[in-house]
């Protein structure tokens, strides 16, 4: 087949709304002279493809002592096995990683099982900086839209810090640690002695039990209802595993100075940070039983998505030089990356910063990824975001 004509886009330049028609076709990111330099987000990120799992319904809860020794378990697959948060950048982690889960109408069931040769923990305060121990950590964005979302965070003493983040950390998030978990249900089971480097340990295995009502922001209107997910539902979700290098010289555990601790996690973010959860992993809750055929749907036009977020990356780099938001495309200097896609822009600043919608046809219907200055990334239909920018349908 012949490679298909590239076209560069051309951007209309207003400070209060940009569109423009751009046809694209080609399956590489563009580069040459007329190119902005390619972020983070480029390099790194956008050729990643977030891990997926579906978590079947169970009539059989386990039990939450740490054994993973229910039939229930057994019936539910392992996740992959975690990589370096970087991911394919890093070698793979020294020790395996791996986790399952099960739900029902009233819990979402987390099991893991970590390997480990050397069994430590120190931490013993509910919302102690658990990281600083070897840990294991789930994150969960109920709406996908990378604000709302909420951390757990275990180590091997059963001690957990559960904290819920409005939008992340670099959009100006601030954790609110006064978020709890009413009815929430821990365990863990040691393959070995704790804090004891005389021998050689196998590893971790614990449980968790989320209770559904847990999953709404403190003091504020719930995220999703206080109930399990409906049949087919996916949430944005990913698990990470903080491992430190430590000597035993000293007869316990001492953890190497100027030593990083190594990030391992399920689905790979492309950098060290967990905060950004337009990379975490999808999970499909579905009533199917076990041997059903069940399959995480596709997310909706991949592509426009991505060329969301390149424009919200590519701002969020002008503003850390600027100390403002570009007001046009070619302030910005930015186009978006050569794709299979074809769509429009949609671009206005806003008293707190700014909207970006991509504009694409999917189906029969038009559709637009929007995309605003903190982040809060949404798939909507293309007539309301029209409207709302005050174009002609």
């Amino acid at each position: 087949m012949p490679h298909p004509t590239r076209r560069r886009p051309r951007l209309l330049e207003s400070p209060a709304l940009a569109l423009a028609s751009l046809a694209f076709a080609s399956a590489t990111t563009a580069t040459g002279a007329d190119t902005a330099k390619l972020p983070v987000w480029r390099e790194r990120m956008a050729r990643i493809t977030p891990h997926t799992y579906v978590a079947r319904h169970t009539a059989n809860p386990p039990a939450i002592d740490g054994r993973l020794d229910d039939a229930a378990w057994a019936a539910a697959p392992w996740t992959a096995d975690f990589v370096d948060i970087e991911g394919d950048a890093k070698a793979r982690p020294r020790f395996r990683t791996r986790a399952k889960l099960l739900w029902d109408d009233t819990h979402l069931y987390i099991a893991a099982e970590l390997e480990e040769p050397h069994l430590w923990a120190k931490l013993t305060q509910h919302d102690a900086v658990i990281f600083h121990d070897p840990d294991f950590e789930v994150f969960v964005d109920p709406e996908g839209d990378t604000h709302h979302y909420f951390e757990f965070e275990l180590n091997a003493l059963n001690t957990g810090w559960d904290l819920f983040l409005p939008k992340p950390y670099m959009d100006g998030g601030k954790a609110r640690n006064d978020w709890e978990i009413p009815g929430l249900k821990s365990a863990v089971h040691l393959r070995g002695t704790l804090n004891d480097p005389r021998d050689t340990d196998t590893g971790w295995t614990l449980e968790i039990a989320f209770p559904w009502a847990a999953f709404v922001p403190p003091g504020g209107t719930p995220t999703t209802p206080r109930r399990a997910p409906e049949n087919e539902a996916v949430w944005r979700m990913n698990f990470s595993r903080v491992q430190w290098h430590v000597s035993t010289a000293s007869g316990g555990y001492e953890k190497l100075p100027g030593k990083p601790e190594d990030n391992w996690v399920w689905s790979p973010q492309g950098v060290i940070d967990m905060h950004r959860p337009e990379m975490w992993g999808r999970v499909l809750f579905t009533r199917k039983p076990a041997g059903e055929a069940a399959a995480v749907p596709r997310v909706f036009s991949p592509d426009d998505r991505l060329i969301a977020l390149d424009f919200y990356y590519a701002q969020l780099d002008f503003h850390r030089t600027h100390k403002r938001w570009a007001a046009t495309f070619a302030e910005l200097n930015w186009t978006p990356p050569l794709t299979v896609t074809v769509g429009a822009p949609l671009f206005r600043l806003t008293p707190d910063g700014y909207d970006f919608a991509w504009v694409f046809h999917g189906g029969i219907r038009e559709w637009a990824w929007w995309v605003r200055h903190d982040r809060l990334l949404r798939l909507q239909r293309a007539d309301g975001v029209k409207r709302d920018f005050g174009v002609p349908p």
